[in-house]
């Protein structure tokens, strides 16, 4: 196998590759100081690392990964139970952290290793990991699942390797650019696509700390090509655009603005590209499987979206008895299962949960609702296990209720859920955050609207106003806490 980041010996060493506000590293920077932390991990065959949004958070991960130890990043913001879950299931060696960070209690026994990025012993220190194998586990990341504590997803060298080089197809992602996010480092999305791909690609981060639209402007207008973000951020970014004329010129001169980890509502959608007359473009991936689908760079932005499969990714919809959905309609609803090199290995110490998630011809079960068009491009509809809502015998998706809600001039924010009904099986059940909490719009208004854009079955048949949606860190709407007391 290739090096994961061959930019770090053969590219030139003055090249810049990380930004982190006023601190920045070159590629023969950041090689020494990789190289000198890869010396400090001994015999370590796993570490865990303190993920804040820092540099040294990026030199720990990139000199783990080419010394060929497998990494647990950590979220700073975890509590105290779940890390001490983690710790115990991962059983990680050593924690890398920033000099001087204040550490909870459940890591208080584990040997530390300080990064400092200014030290390095030079490019000749640099573990080679060419000769790797592309099985071996590269990072572990602990995802939430509905039920019992997180299960650590084992990601090999290969699926990194596949999924980035995939998306520099899609994308025509090369190392003349520079992507700008403010995304955590603990998760996929910023880790692996917002740091590890630029540095794959020989390009440079340019990490924003705390997300702001104004930073977003600045960097975009001093030449960053590429804008990552969840749809929290992009919903920021379309309120800010009437008054905001740099940001406007920013996202109208950038080459790709990209947006993953939830469904970007549509409104956002086209409130940005009637503003700046770019699209943003959406991609699916999870966990498991890092990157499935994407709308291409040379592809249409159809909003709703998630795009094509990647190269080398196989993927069906399969109705509820397993059997493939033979029809891609765009109407028709499927569990979405892929294959490829993309996905992970196993779920640490977990074989039931590993098996479970798998066919028995080695598709994963992603547990996500979609509706394919005939030309191969995917619409999410949601959740198997929270979006999915079988009323009057109709399968519904959520996913699209709420962009239609959205669309009403008095929904600031909504979400939509399904409750037992004894007629229906289920009814719909709408959550929304009123534009002005003096004049909530009523069901009936809201249920004519959904009804008059999807069909008469989707409209809602509950609201509950909210003041605002619970989120998770990733701007994600956590459904299972929404209920009615």
């Amino acid at each position: 196998m290739s090096s994961l980041f061959p930019a770090l010996t053969d590219g030139p060493a003055d090249r810049p590759a990380l930004r982190f506000g006023e601190r920045s590293l070159t590629y023969g920077e950041l090689a020494a100081a990789a190289g000198a932390v890869a010396g400090g991990l001994g015999e370590a065959r796993r570490v865990a690392v303190w993920a804040t949004p820092t540099m040294e958070t990026a030199v720990a991960v990139t000199a783990a990964l080419l010394a060929g130890v497998a990494v647990v990043p950590l979220n700073p913001r975890s509590g105290e139970k779940e890390l001490g879950h983690i710790l115990t299931d991962s059983t990680p060696d050593l924690v890398l952290t920033e000099p001087g960070a204040a550490l909870p209690g459940p890591l208080g026994d584990l040997p530390r290793l300080d990064v400092d990025p200014t030290a390095g012993a030079g490019p000749a220190a640099l573990p080679d990991d060419r000769a790797r194998d592309e099985g071996e586990p590269a990072l572990i990341v602990y995802t939430s699942g509905t039920t019992g504590p997180p299960k650590g997803a084992v990601l090999p060298r290969r699926a990194i390797a596949t999924t980035l080089d995939a998306l520099a197809e899609a994308w025509q992602w090369t190392g003349d650019d520079v992507l700008v996010h403010g995304l955590p480092l603990f998760h996929v999305h910023g880790l692996v696509l917002g740091t590890l791909g630029p540095l794959r690609r020989g390009g440079s981060v340019r990490h924003l700390g705390r997300f702001t639209t104004e930073g977003v402007a600045r960097e975009l207008n001093g030449g960053a090509t590429m804008l990552f973000g969840v749809p929290t951020m992009y919903h920021r970014v379309a309120e800010a655009l009437p008054t905001a004329p740099e940001l406007v010129k920013a996202l109208a001169g950038a080459r790709l603005l990209v947006s993953g980890s939830a469904a970007l509502p549509v409104h956002d959608h086209e409130r940005i590209a009637a503003a700046t007359g770019r699209r943003v473009i959406e991609r699916y991936g999870m966990t498991e499987t890092l990157m499935n689908t994407g709308v291409r760079a040379d592809g249409e932005a159809r909003p709703g979206t998630v795009g094509v499969p990647l190269p080398g990714v196989e993927l069906r919809l399969v109705e509820e008895d397993g059997s493939p959905v033979t029809s891609y309609d765009g109407e028709t609803v499927g569990e979405i299962q892929v294959r490829g090199p993309n996905l992970f290995t196993e779920y640490l110490n977990r074989p039931d949960a590993t098996a479970a998630a798998f066919t028995a011809d080695g598709w994963f079960r992603t547990g996500d609702m979609a509706v394919r068009d005939p030309d191969g491009y995917v619409r999410i509809v949601g959740r198997k296990a929270t979006d999915l809502i079988k009323s009057g015998g109709y399968k519904i998706g959520a996913g699209e209720i709420e962009n239609a809600l959205l669309e009403h001039p008095e929904v600031r924010e909504a979400a939509v859920t399904g409750e037992p009904d004894a007629d229906l099986g289920e009814r719909i059940v709408a959550w929304v955050v009123p534009a002005d909490p003096q004049s909530p719009p009523a069901l009936a208004e809201l249920a004519d609207h959904v009804a008059g854009r999807l069909a008469p079955h989707k409209r809602p048949r509950v609201v509950h106003h909210l003041d605002a949606l619970p989120r998770n860190d990733m701007g994600k709407i956590m459904k299972r806490a929404l209920h009615h007391d």
